[in-house]
């Protein structure tokens, strides 16, 4: 007889790897000052809000590192939620850092994820993909305007 199906199991080591790799659930720290800070919980209603949005790219995602090909709902909303508080910390964190200069900008995101080598790689690498991918519509832009100049 074969033994229960392995999604569930997927499931709880996904969301367990998800906690792990993105650092969820390292309790409160201190911050400059020395006082403890309190983590940002979000409130059931803004995950309502914002559920939905990665769905679809989080099951191929899923599939891609080796879950079922059609992951159970439950299972992905489980991830997403993940995802989401993660995605919400990261953000006011980096407004705490940026809000001594009044500005949010990308070396703030940077600067969390320093001291993760993967991360800050990876940020590296989409900042300059972004970077050329601007030049290249600029360019884009500049020989239609020629064409249409010339005819």
């Amino acid at each position: 007889m074969p033994g229960p199906p392995l999604r569930s199991m997927a499931a709880s080591t996904s969301a367990s790897a998800s906690l792990s790799l993105m650092g969820a659930g390292a309790g409160s720290g201190a911050n400059q000052k020395g006082k403890l800070s309190v983590p940002h919980q979000p409130s059931e209603n803004s995950l309502r809000r914002k559920r939905g949005i990665f769905t679809r790219d989080l099951r191929y995602m899923m599939y891609g590192f080796g879950d079922d090909p059609d992951p159970l709902p439950e299972t992905v909303s489980l991830v997403e939620d993940i995802l989401i508080e993660y995605i919400t910390d990261m953000v006011h964190k980096s407004h705490d850092i940026a809000s001594r200069r009044g500005k949010l900008t990308t070396e703030d995101l940077m600067f969390l994820v320093r001291k993760d080598s993967r991360k800050f790689a990876r940020v590296k690498e989409l900042l300059a993909m972004n970077e050329e991918l601007k030049r290249a519509r600029k360019a884009f832009e500049v020989d239609e305007e020629k064409i249409a100049n010339e005819e």
